[in-house]
């Protein structure tokens, strides 16, 4: 599914409705939808994203998901029987995550807890430390495992799986997903990779 620049742009500001199932344990934060998450209306929906390659390689999930073009309904189900849910810290989609503002990550999160408190998950495992700082006015925090919870979960800041982010290897990104869904009680299903 391509889109031109200008198509992508009228998706500026659009949300996604959270992908959750009756048994959230592990609900993953995104900093906000990119624009074409918004146009094909599933997270990481974006060409560069590593997050489902990662969750593959980490054992979450027994297949390689491609949302590119949206959800397949038994990639969905999947996901949510596995106890996996995405939201977003932010909702409004943009280009890039830099985009926003300290008011709309802090705004974010104060929506967020509540949104956790109502979701109830076993762990909460946020996508990215720059906007977990800001977001939570956390300014040391480091990527692991937080003292504070949020909305009554166990937290954990693990890196971003944008393409921009490429300082993390898919590597680096499986490994610290799989330690969270451990922590969540996900068992991983054993990789070839």
């Amino acid at each position: 599914m391509r889109f031109t620049r200008s198509a992508l742009e009228s998706f500026r500001g659009r949300t996604l409705p959270d992908l959750l199932g009756d048994h959230t344990q592990l609900l993953f934060v995104g900093i906000n939808p990119g624009l074409r998450a918004a146009a094909v209306q599933a997270h990481f929906g974006g060409g560069n994203n590593r997050f489902f390659a990662a969750l593959y390689r980490a054992g979450i999930v027994d297949r390689r998901i491609d949302a590119s073009a949206g959800f397949r309904p038994e990639d969905v189900a999947h996901l949510t029987e596995r106890g996996v849910g995405i939201t977003s810290l932010v909702a409004g989609a943009s280009a890039r995550a830099d985009e926003l503002t300290a008011e709309q990550l802090i705004t974010g999160a104060v929506a967020l807890s509540k949104r956790v408190e109502r979701i109830a998950p076993t762990v909460m495992a946020m996508l990215g430390i720059t906007a977990y700082r800001t977001a939570f006015a956390q300014p040391r925090a480091r990527v692991g495992r937080q003292p504070d919870t949020v909305g009554g979960a166990p937290v954990w800041v693990v890196p971003n799986p944008s393409g921009l982010n490429r300082h993390a290897s898919l590597t680096d990104l499986a490994d610290a997903y799989r330690e969270v869904a451990v922590a969540a009680g996900i068992e991983p299903f054993a990789t070839s990779e």
